[in-house]
């Protein structure tokens, strides 16, 4: 298991024909689709939350891409399946429409171009149709794949101290209400400007700006993984 970031995703998806999103976080999947875009290579994005899920499959030239349909990753702190929990069917669920999608790809018949949500305590289903490419969008309109070429801040271990300093891209995070959200998970002590959260053996400090540093580890993908579950990303 690794830690998929601009190092290693050259290695890692060499030779794949096809990527089913199973990630936890929008950077990741930022990354994922540029990726995907400047190889050609067609993937299938798929997230589940508390009741809600959504999954779309996107081939590059035909659809629209990812960075098309969310041109910022969400601001603030975002529910996660450890602060907000997820309906146990809806990740089968979701993961079921990604794997129809997948076969049908690999089976070369054509892949209806929707975008499938799934809300299980409200909204039942529903697909509507993908929005066409953006002629404008950085990745697959303008063809500039920075996440790629590394102009984004990664994860820095700090020497000396057992920690991992991360900086993230959402902005602003309103720490009362992600305080809010993490006392049922462990001790938490937050003002204005700063947030502390025990989750053992980790400690993590969360600032207002989205930045953060997880104790008790020099693993950038220990600490990103961390920061996704507790966080969002």
């Amino acid at each position: 298991m690794a830690d998929l970031d601009a190092g290693n995703i050259g290695e890692i998806l060499d030779g794949v024909h096809l990527i089913l999103d199973g990630t936890d976080n929008f950077e990741t999947r930022y990354l994922i689709n540029d990726f995907a875009v400047q190889r050609g290579i067609p993937w299938i994005y798929g997230g589940a939350v508390g009741s809600y899920g959504i999954a779309m499959p996107i081939v590059p030239g035909s659809t629209c891409c990812f960075a098309c349909l969310y041109p910022q990753p969400p601001a603030g702190a975002q529910p996660t399946c450890e602060t907000t929990g997820v309906v146990n069917v809806l990740t089968s669920s979701i993961a079921s429409i990604q794997v129809n999608a997948a076969l049908q790809l690999l089976c070369g018949c054509q892949c209806e171009s929707c975008i499938t949500t799934i809300d299980f305590w409200g909204g039942g289903m529903r697909r509507i149709r993908q929005p066409a490419a953006r002629a404008n969008c950085e990745v697959c309109g303008l063809r500039r794949f920075s996440r790629l070429e590394g102009r984004r801040r990664v994860p820095i271990s700090l020497c000396g101290r057992d920690a991992v300093q991360i900086h993230s891209l959402r902005g602003p995070v309103d720490l009362l209400l992600l305080k809010k959200q993490l006392l049922p998970l462990g001790e938490v002590r937050a003002n204005e400007l700063a947030l502390r959260f025990q989750v053992p053996p980790y400690e993590m400090t969360i600032f207002h700006d989205g930045r953060a540093i997880v104790k008790g580890t020099t693993d950038a993908g220990i600490a990103r993984s961390l920061y996704a579950r507790y966080v969002g990303s």
